[in-house]
């Protein structure tokens, strides 16, 4: 199967999984369950999930378990980004083409939304009686790394120190591959984690497909830099120059835009590099990072 058709296939997997578990509520709160709704249903690349469902395919593992731990993964991913958007953070208007959740539905219920996204994903995780064959042991283990990853270790300790950068001149490469690690990194590394672990992998295969994640997440966040900078806004789904705006400190203002490419450019190949020792079993996630090298949005 060519890598589109499989990624297409992922993808229409884990959009069945959401659209079956986030349906219309009739209840007096209804307004915050159509706010996740809209938000988790809005479309994306829906990498992080296709990162768990590829590694525990790769593997042989099992996937319906997989795929309800990227799901999962998936409704923390969504509820950052509804919080991202918020006029306290990054006051952004559009995402993925369409009014951000607050625009939509007013700041306060986007707020509860990000909140409920959050809850439901730990939620959904701990439904010890939908697993086809991880162990209750393997599900706490899932349950503690995805939320030590989104927590203040994780990516809401890079989110608060890109706060504190805004608007400073010395930030310097270092801190930015800290906060990057964290803020962007941390959730793309534990949704490969995770596959594995679906998986029952070894420590050796453990440590190649997070080294892989790891080295894809800094690349990934840097292309986002550089499609800020140059890319063109109707492909994006959101308005160009935000972080500019935000005067945020950037791969791009920092090394350039030939800098930042190339750098994007040896972390793939590190990435990789790193699947080895998984030979022709690691092609898709090999054409993946690839992918997401050479991507618009």
């Amino acid at each position: 199967m060519i890598f589109e058709e499989k990624l297409n296939e992922y993808i229409m997997r884990i959009n069945a999984e959401i659209e079956a578990n986030f349906t219309d509520e009739d209840c007096l709160q209804r307004v915050v369950y159509d706010a996740m709704r809209y938000s988790i249903t809005a479309g994306g690349k829906r990498l992080r999930p296709v990162l768990s469902f590829a590694v525990c395919d790769m593997l042989g593992g099992s996937l319906p378990d997989a795929l309800r731990f990227g799901v999962a993964i998936e409704c923390i991913h969504t509820y950052s980004l509804i919080h991202d958007d918020l006029p306290c953070m990054d006051n952004d208007d559009l995402r993925r083409g369409m009014p951000t959740c607050h625009k939509k539905f007013g700041e306060a219920n986007a707020l509860l939304a990000g909140d409920g996204l959050l809850t439901r994903a730990f939620e959904y995780l701990a439904d010890f009686g939908a697993y086809k064959d991880v162990t209750p042991q393997t599900v706490l283990k899932v349950v503690f790394e995805i939320a030590k990853s989104a927590g203040c270790a994780g990516m809401i300790g890079g989110q608060i120190v890109d706060l504190e950068c805004e608007g400073k001149e010395n930030v310097d490469e270092k801190t930015l591959n800290y906060l990057h690690n964290r803020k962007t990194g941390e959730l793309i590394r534990v949704s490969a984690l995770v596959g594995a672990l679906a998986a029952d992998a070894g420590e050796n295969e453990i440590k190649a497909v997070t080294e892989f994640a790891k080295k894809l997440g800094l690349a990934f966040q840097i292309q986002d830099d550089i499609l800020d900078c140059i890319g063109d806004e109707k492909a994006l789904g959101k308005p160009i120059g935000s972080d500019a705006e935000n005067k945020k400190t950037t791969y791009v203002t920092l090394l350039g835009i030939d800098a930042a490419r190339e750098k994007a450019s040896a972390l793939t190949s590190d990435a990789i590099r790193a699947l080895e020792i998984f030979g022709d079993r690691a092609k898709f996630l090999k054409e993946l990072a690839l992918n997401l090298m050479g991507r618009q949005n």
